[in-house]
């Protein structure tokens, strides 16, 4: 299909150029004073939110043709057949999903029908569409897939990645799964017998270089490995292990970001043992993803600040020992995000539910668990500050930090959306392995259900958006390797949660009424893969808000 590669890759530059024509014209629409407004974008926002996707689904393409390309190169012809087959899938799919985007809003993106009869919606790029996408050509991936015992792809990594990932891999299947079923119909704290080895592998260092304590080179980010350690924990769960890293992830980028020097000997080398665990104090009730408009107080006082006001939706508060916590040194509403400082709170460790701690000093911290449907083990609190003392030394950057806070948020955020895409694969690849088994065993009508054609079709689908969604994620971790990529870690993140979710409900499906059942593990996968799309950058707000607008900024 040498031929079909490259027709592929000519109608993804229609694609594209149909995108960048979109983009311009948008930009048209969403200027004022000389600059693309916020309130101009906000009255556009289905074509915003469909422009973001498209640019999401076109970016994969274009990897999983240059993955191809790679496997091709090494492996021949029919060493690549799955990898081909699944990249010329993807292609068709986004090509189909861009065309009734577009052309359901085409007034809204700039286009009358002629226009995108010669563009996204021609007869060549129709013919392509019907037939990768064709009934045939679906089951003979899954077929494919099914006959290599769910191989959806090479992973195409070094020898040191493919040992983490082995690794990784066992411990989860030997530690995490017997202990994950239990974590969430419980709604139990992640037992030390995760934590503690996690510790000792070096989990917690992942993001912090050598020279801290750290496992990361001192010359370099070593995402990739982060990415390929937290897609191998959160297969075995998303709460009971996957989530760890995360927050000493964001937290390491932040002191790395802005701390001074002294900062930076003082808290890595704990932050890389466990020693205090950490989270993330930045959402507050009425303000999620809009982090610049954050209003918990901090008044300046003799020696540091007091803390007022409420954050919530804080993963891992309670066992946490401190709190990366994002508040308002100034009150003037033009400071904006100018105005937010970060501090570092601290406060004793707790597996319980609640918590509520007193300083000397008479400031108080509490915390209470929010109850959630999914996502157990970490548990998710709000946290109420009130007249809470933090020194000057535990503000990150010290005198030079103070309204900083925002950006060294941000640098910790990026790292979080890329490694929430890899949760993301984590979870489908834990629900692939289980609807592929149970499609086996199931006999429905004298036959096992993986031999009906419907079937074959999710399988076949399913094998695509995992394979697209890790080859997606590997490459953003290769570029922010090379310190690029920001704008892609929020492409991969959008793509790939929305992927997670498609991919376990439908693994719950081919388990029929027993996928429905708390005892089945795909029950657990389908409700974890709900959250994916909700936090590290809310669905709605990064595709608007972040991708959007910087594609509609950056427009010719």
């Amino acid at each position: 299909m040498a031929s079909s590669i490259e027709q592929a890759k000519s109608l993804l530059n229609i694609a594209n150029g149909t995108l960048d024509s979109a983009l311009s014209f948008l930009k048209s629409q969403c200027m004022e004073n000389g600059k693309v407004s916020t309130t101009r974008i906000d009255d556009h926002q289905l074509v915003a939110y469909d422009a973001a996707y498209c640019a999401a689904e076109l970016s994969a393409s274009n990897v999983m043709i240059n993955y191809y390309e790679q496997i091709q190169s090494n492996k021949g012809d029919e060493g690549a057949k799955t990898e081909e087959l699944i990249a010329l899938q993807f292609v068709a799919e986004t090509l189909q999903n861009c065309r009734t985007r577009i052309s359901t809003r085409r007034a809204g993106f700039g286009f009358d029908r002629a226009t995108l009869a010669s563009t996204i919606d021609s007869e060549e790029i129709d013919t392509f569409i019907n037939e990768h996408l064709s009934a045939d050509n679906m089951v003979a991936l899954a077929k494919l897939v099914i006959r290599h015992d769910g191989h959806v792809g090479d992973y195409m990594l070094d020898d040191e990645k493919q040992m983490m990932r082995d690794s990784f891999k066992q411990f989860a299947e030997d530690v995490v799964m017997p202990l994950a079923e239990e974590i969430h119909t419980k709604d139990l704290i992640i037992p030390d017998e995760i934590l503690k080895p996690l510790i000792e592998l070096g989990c917690f260092g992942l993001s912090i270089p050598m020279q801290y304590g750290g496992i990361q080179p001192d010359d370099k980010e070593d995402n990739l490995g982060m990415i390929v350690v937290t897609e191998e924990l959160s297969r075995g769960s998303l709460g009971g292990a996957g989530s760890l890293i995360t927050r000493p992830e964001i937290l390491s980028r932040a002191i790395l970001k802005g701390g001074t020097e002294e900062q930076k000997q003082y808290w890595l080398p704990k932050l890389a043992v466990g020693e205090p665990l950490c989270a993330v104090a930045v959402t507050e009730p009425n303000y999620g993803s809009d982090v610049a408009k954050m209003s918990l107080k901090a008044t300046q006082t003799d020696g540091g600040w007091i803390l007022n006001g409420e954050k919530t939706w804080c993963t891992f508060a309670g066992k946490a020992g401190v709190l990366m916590t994002l508040a308002r040194t100034n009150s003037d509403p033009k400071a904006a995000h100018r105005g937010l400082s970060m501090f570092l709170v601290e406060k004793p460790a707790t597996d319980a539910h609640e918590f509520d701690h007193t300083q000397e000093e008479g400031g108080r911290l509490t915390g209470k668990a929010i109850p959630t449907i999914g996502y157990r083990g970490m548990h998710s609190y709000a946290v109420f500050y009130d007249n809470y003392f933090v020194p000057d030394s535990h503000v990150i950057g010290e005198k030079e930090g103070i309204g900083k806070g925002f950006y060294y948020a941000m640098a910790g955020f990026a790292g979080g959306r890329i490694q929430t895409a890899a949760r993301a694969t984590g979870v489908m690849q834990a629900a692939f392995e289980k609807a592929l088994s149970y499609a086996h065993d199931r006999v429905v009508f004298d036959k096992p259900i993986a031999d009906y054609q419907l079937t074959l079709f999710k399988i076949a689908r399913m094998a695509m958006l995992l394979s697209v969604s890790r080859q997606f994620t590997y490459h953003v971790a290769r570029l922010m390797d090379e310190g690029k990529g920001q704008m892609e870690a929020s492409l991969v993140k959008l793509y790939s949660c929305k992927s997670s979710e498609w991919l376990c409900r439908e693994a719950m499906q081919i388990h029929g009424g027993m996928g429905y059942a708390e005892e089945t593990t795909v029950s657990r996968l389908f409700i974890d893969s709900r959250v994916l799309s909700i936090f590290e950058g809310a669905e709605e707000t990064l595709a608007i808000k972040v991708i959007a607008r910087a594609l509609i900024e950056g427009a010719e």
